[in-house]
């Protein structure tokens, strides 16, 4: 089924994708001089910030020039100049496709990703090569969950846009594998430039579809043509993967706020098809990527704080400044039996209604709708309405935040954190985050009472997951409150290379209480942990309202 996938004509078709995209954004750029002049600013004042070695000295110096002249330019000119850099951003932006290197690559995809997440498995599978390639093999460490059957049949009738959170570097790697694992087809996606300057990684992204993305390229511009280019791939067919966040969530917590430039590329992408009486339904699949443990968590948590306290936090040093540190973490990391779990939401369309495997849009009373109707006008001509659409891509946002917390895997480390933290909160002398944090080794929690509450969260988890509002797994539900700290403690021993929780005669010490908020910040936006993260404007998540004990009994069944 794979090899149906519009991908793999994709090197055919990238002259004229290219070629399209430079057509529109020219065509559609109105005043050539604000856009020339709106680029060269920006670009000067880039490139005059950074490190500049001979190429860089050369680029500064054109883009100077060019700033220079364009008042004196001809019209024509402009256009002309206009054209050279839409189509130099658009080589430069476009990805590639190679069937060869997407067949080594997804037999290599196993053993990496074993190598990251277990490597002891690695070594004991390498003495078996075909169990070595055999996806099955991580069956034990990643888990893919969600309505995938269903996807597999929807991948054929259109075009899918993959919309998953994002917490690691790894996630790209870790969402490949759930593609391949619930044979699904590759999709494109961009990646930031930094990433390919390691030519392993740049082999490998270079030729499986991944586009080049600048992020310190601030001009209009360059947005134009990274639209564009998104827009062409999805008329054509080709499935998309973006990560709306927009970058790593430093929190730790779900996202709740998305950038929605490419999202909205999708309900310009649908007009086009119908536009050319070839229509080609769009649909999204929101997922999300959940792990016991994330690589980056020190680092992401410290820029958080850095950046939320505004000079009352102050980050020391970081893992890459002490080559001890950087030797410990690597030692623990690869020492680490590992658990993620990739969950597939259902799948919806562009303006927020539910989609079947047929492609066949439904609204939230179970009506058949036809998602044209969304973009005709009132004389039911199809239209591109880029304020209508901005809306629509408004309310998309907002459904796929809300599949974002329906599809929220709570694992041990989340509940055993958010129970810690809380302990944390009521020893604190005042009641503000930078003073809860600083409470380092201050607060011993006696094991039986952290269990205890350990127990307590997980069943008003398990509440809301009964609810369709959040996922429980099978362990986390069934495990005793003991067993749940101490899987979450093997899984910080075994990786962090600081401890989050020490054993003591007493109990359990308090030590980082920084990765003690990330991992609670899991549960912020469901008001089953502390939430100080809510984005600018947005009020704190509310702890859910339960039934009491004796409703809940009467519900199910009565007492015994």
């Amino acid at each position: 089924m794979q090899d149906d996938a519009p991908i793999f004509g994709f090197n055919a078709a990238r002259e004229d994708i290219v070629r399209t995209v430079v057509s529109r954004v020219v065509l559609s750029t109105k005043d050539p001089l604000l856009a020339l002049n709106d680029a060269a600013y920006h670009e000067t004042k880039r490139l005059e910030a950074s490190k500049r070695g001979p190429e860089e000295q050369k680029e500064l110096a054109e883009w100077q020039r060019l700033a220079r002249a364009l008042g004196r330019m001809p019209d024509g000119e402009r256009r002309e100049k206009l054209a050279s850099i839409v189509e130099h951003v658009g080589w430069d932006v476009a990805g590639n496709f190679d069937p060869r290197v997407f067949k080594v690559s997804s037999k290599l995809l196993p053993p990496i990703v074993t190598y990251l997440l277990a490597p002891r498995t690695l070594v004991r599978l390498a003495r078996d090569p075909k169990q070595l390639v055999s996806l099955s093999a991580l069956d034990d460490k990643v888990r893919v969950e969600g309505p995938v059957e269903e996807l597999r049949e929807l991948s054929r009738q259109g075009t899918a846009v993959y919309v998953p959170t994002h917490l690691s570097n790894m996630d790209s790697i870790v969402f490949g594998y759930a593609l391949e694992r619930a044979v699904l087809p590759p999709a494109t996606y961009g990646a930031g430039k930094n990433l390919f300057t390691n030519p392993v990684l740049s082999f490998f992204m270079h030729n499986l579809g991944a586009y080049r993305v600048d992020r310190r390229i601030r001009h209009n511009l360059y947005k134009d043509v990274l639209k564009t280019y998104s827009c062409v791939l999805l008329e054509r067919g080709y499935h998309s993967l973006f990560f709306p966040g927009g970058t790593r969530s430093r929190s730790g917590g779900v996202e709740r706020r998305l950038k929605l430039g490419l999202m909205g590329t999708a309900i310009e992408a649908y007009a086009r098809t119908l536009m050319a009486n070839r229509e080609r339904r769009v649909y999204f699949v929101p997922a999300t990527i959940n792990y016991l443990i994330t690589l980056e968590a020190e680092t992401l948590i410290a820029d958080f704080l850095a950046e939320a306290g505004k000079g009352r936090f102050i980050i020391e040093d970081d893992e890459s400044s002490r080559v001890g540190r950087v030797t410990a973490f690597m030692r623990k990391m690869f020492d680490m039996q590992g658990a993620v779990v990739i969950r597939f939401g259902k799948p919806i369309d562009p303006f927020g209604n539910m989609v079947d495997e047929r492609c066949r849009s439904f609204d939230r009373r179970g009506r058949e709708v036809d998602p044209a109707s969304y973009v005709k006008d009132e004389s039911g001509r199809v239209t591109l309405d880029p304020v209508r659409d901005a809306q629509y891509t408004r309310e998309l946002g907002d459904e796929i935040c809300k599949a974002y917390l329906r599809d929220t895997v709570v694992l041990e480390t989340h509940v055993v954190a958010a129970a810690s933290f809380e302990r944390l909160r009521r020893a604190s002398p005042a009641s503000d985050l930078f003073t809860v944090l600083r409470q380092r080794d201050v607060v011993v929690v006696p094991r039986d009472e952290l269990a205890k509450d350990v127990v307590k969260l997980r069943d008003r988890l398990v509440e809301l997951a009964d609810r369709g509002e959040i996922v429980v797994g099978g362990f986390l539900r069934t495990a005793s409150g003991g067993d749940i700290v101490e899987r979450a403690l093997r899984a910080f021993a075994g990786y962090h290379a600081s401890p989050v929780l020490a054993s003591r005669p007493e109990g359990l010490a308090i030590m980082d209480t920084n990765l003690l908020f990330y991992y609670q910040n899991r549960l912020a936006a469901h008001g089953m942990a502390w939430d100080v993260i809510a984005p600018p404007g947005m009020p704190p998540a509310r702890p859910p309202v339960f039934a009491p004990p004796a409703a809940r009994d009467a519900a199910q069944g009565g007492l015994s």
